[in-house]
């Protein structure tokens, strides 16, 4: 069974709140609440960084089209 703790609920203003004690921290600064029955669950959003993503992905096994076919030459400019 899953660890547990007996926690304090209090009033933020208008909301609920709960303390969570320093060994249940969650990592990052947003969370995903949702009900399961009778139960509430705090999931941390594990959101991914831009350098993560872009490792997962598969390389493009396409050729680039070479985009100066059939142009002109471009001419020396002196400044």
């Amino acid at each position: 069974m899953a660890e547990a703790r007996r926690v304090r609920l209090f009033r933020n203003g208008r909301n609920q709140a709960v303390r969570i004690p320093v060994d249940f921290e969650l990592p990052g600064t947003e969370a995903m609440l949702r009900r399961e029955g009778g139960a509430l669950v705090l999931e941390p959003l594990d959101r991914p960084t831009l350098l993560s993503v872009l490792d997962s992905l598969e390389p493009i096994p396409d050729e680039f089209p070479d985009i100066d076919e059939g142009l002109t030459p471009l001419r020396d400019v002196k400044l």
